[in-house]
């Protein structure tokens, strides 16, 4: 008798299973950003003869290198910190809304390439808080995207994709990156 029952409740288990299994492997499409924001930061390297207007310094350089001059080749080695201002517009002279905090570490030896992290830190009467970023920078590449990694104040525990594109640079001094962020979780 215990096995006549035993067979119909095996074979209930085993559909749900087969039904739980197929459903996980189902596509999905993209869901749509729940924000998309756009904002450049400007980055002025330390020389030896700018500091006024120095915005990143190099803090560590090979042996071969020193701190007021990138590293040949390729800058490898050089681990620079920064504190750019970040703007609506291209214009370095617009009225900031935020700082770009963090560092960059140029990786490879055989091409221009960084690895990234860094905060978006706002100040503005539109935002507050901050966004978080890490990611592989390949400098040669006309887009890079890199990870949001989490927020807070406006952007509590964000997740989504920045991608950043090089809207200008002079040589190793100046630089200023378009930043396009999608957000995929929004809290607030």
């Amino acid at each position: 008798m215990a096995a006549k029952a035993l067979i119909p409740a095996l074979f209930f288990c085993f559909l749900f299973s087969i039904s739980t299994i197929s459903h996980s492997y189902r596509f999905y499409p993209p869901a749509k950003p729940c924000k998309e924001l756009v904002f450049f930061f400007h980055d002025i390297l330390y020389k030896g003869y700018n500091r006024d207007n120095a915005t990143a310094a190099i803090v560590g350089a090979p042996d071969w290198g020193n701190k007021t001059a990138v590293a040949s080749p390729f800058n490898f080695g050089d681990l620079v910190v920064f504190d750019d201002p970040i703007t609506l517009d291209n214009n370095l002279h617009s009225p900031p809304v935020g700082r770009a905090q963090g560092m960059y570490l140029y990786d490879q030896q055989t091409t221009y390439s960084a690895w990234l992290s860094f905060s978006l830190v706002f100040n503005s009467t539109e935002h507050k808080g901050s966004l978080n970023f890490a990611g592989a920078d390949p400098l040669l590449n006309k887009t890079r995207d890199i990870s949001v990694i989490g927020g807070t104040g406006d952007f509590f525990m964000a997740r989504g994709i920045a991608t950043l594109s090089t809207d200008a640079f002079e040589g190793d001094v100046y630089f200023r990156l378009r930043v396009d962020i999608k957000l995929y979780e929004c809290w607030k």
